[in-house]
């Protein structure tokens, strides 16, 4: 760190598509020489990158922005809650700029208004993988921007615009360069991946000196020659996932596929404009495993609904008990600011959507249960994240970062975070495993 170098703060919200950005505006700071610094009273000047997908995250976000004022003075505010310019505006006038999600030459632009540029190449020197904001064993690999889809209870498409998908080859230069600085597991991330390159109606480009085209299928292909864990999120139902269920069974990519269902009511999915045959989706699902048994298949799901009736509600729970999905996360809807769902008749009362939130979750706790259950006695490749005195934690191949559960070793304190193990189930809970070393 210089002493003569503008020094800037950091704070970033939301999900792992907007932590991305953050890492590629940090990057473009570092690689013209200002210095990121962890404290307000350090910083000359703060970015608040923020979220705007629900009630809850916007009031996040504003919080967040007014702790930065009230601490440092001079913010720069980014991300999806800046497409709602007037809202941050009305609360915080003073704000010195206000960008929309990926902006990222406006961000660099008020950067450089608030503070002269520092850039010295022969000082400021950046790797070529950027700067991560995730361990040093993981990284999160984005492979598009925006969305197609018009979900009823999104605002996505209106901050982020429609699917825009980065060419297939210079995705997986960037997976190769993140795996040659030691990235042990690469999470692909995307609004759709199920639609990575419709818009560009699959181009083809040369990876490796071989043809790969710019879709789902030839993504994982790639990806599983790399050697590392790969592991799919936000993947839409389509046919063609089926395609990437062999790669799985091979060992080229995880065997687990995080699928947004939100419910299995096809009237609410309707309501929702979602896909909404539930007994094709189920008859997939079944394939799926049958083809891969070890697959993990996580979810998440909206209850109360706008209309949800109690019969709609029991169907969502008799998909959880047919369907065995191993993760599950559950929110009972919440209006989010210009949303069509808002204009929908016959909402649920509040008490009713934390009583069937409740309900839904102690169902979901027994199937997982049950499911960890039987791994007890199994011998597991485990990727370690943190070792101390008491032992390690760890992930396996069915548990990703920050969402999913962990598996405790025990005798773990000889391993090292970003190595793989091998361990042995002994005991399991609702959402975790402990182990031995095997």
């Amino acid at each position: 760190m210089s002493a003569r170098s503008p020094k800037i703060g950091f704070v970033s919200l939301g999900c792992p598509k907007a932590l991305v950005d953050s890492e590629r505006i940090l990057t473009q700071l570092q690689a013209e020489g200002y210095d990121i610094v962890p404290r307000y009273d350090k910083a000359n000047a703060v970015i608040v990158n923020t979220c705007g997908f629900i009630d809850a995250a916007v009031q996040e976000s504003l919080d967040a922005i007014g702790e930065a004022l009230h601490e440092n003075g001079k913010v720069i505010v980014t991300g999806c809650l800046g497409k709602r310019d007037a809202l941050i505006r009305e609360a915080y006038p003073d704000v010195l700029a206000i960008t929309g999600p990926q902006d990222y030459a406006s961000v660099m632009g008020a950067v450089h208004a608030a503070l002269p540029k520092p850039h010295d190449p022969f000082v400021d020197l950046v790797p070529d993988t950027g700067v991560k904001l995730t361990p040093r064993h993981y990284a999160y690999l984005k492979i598009s921007e925006g969305c197609n889809h018009r979900c009823s209870f999104c605002i996505i498409p209106s901050m982020r615009g429609n699917l825009v998908s980065r060419p297939i080859d210079e995705v997986l230069v960037e997976a190769e360069k993140l795996v040659r600085s030691g990235v042990r597991e690469l999470l692909v991330i995307s609004q759709d991946t199920s639609a990575y390159g419709v818009d560009v109606k699959y181009a083809e480009r040369a990876w490796r000196g071989k043809p790969y085209q710019t879709r789902m299928t030839d993504l994982c292909r790639g990806l599983g020659e790399l050697g590392v864990w790969v592991r799919l999120h936000y993947v839409y139902p389509y046919p063609h996932v089926d395609d990437v269920i062999p790669l799985m069974a091979e060992g080229k990519i995880l065997p687990y596929l995080d699928i947004p269902f939100q419910h299995a009511s096809p009237r609410i999915l309707k309501l929702m404009k979602r896909p909404g045959n539930i007994d094709r989706t189920l008859d997939r699902i079944h394939a799926w495993r049958r083809a891969c048994p070890d697959l993990t298949i996580r979810s998440t799901f909206i209850v109360g609904f706008p209309g949800e009736t109690d019969a709609e509600f029991e169907e969502l729970l008799d998909f959880l008990g047919e369907a065995q999905l191993d993760r599950v996360g559950a929110f009972a809807y919440s209006p989010v600011g210009g949303a069509k769902a808002n204009e929908l008749p016959d909402p649920v009362p509040e008490e009713l959507k934390e009583d069937r939130l409740e309900r839904f979750m102690q169902v979901q706790a027994k199937i997982s249960a049950g499911k960890l259950k039987k791994k007890i006695g199994r011998t597991l490749t485990v990727l370690v994240d943190e070792v101390d005195d008491e032992g390690a934690l760890a992930r396996s191949p069915a548990d990703a970062p920050e969402i999913d559960g962990m598996v405790r070793i025990a005798d773990g304190q000889s391993l090292k975070p970003g190595h793989f193990a091998e361990v042995v189930v002994e005991a399991s809970d609702e959402h975790d495993l402990l182990a031995r070393l095997a």
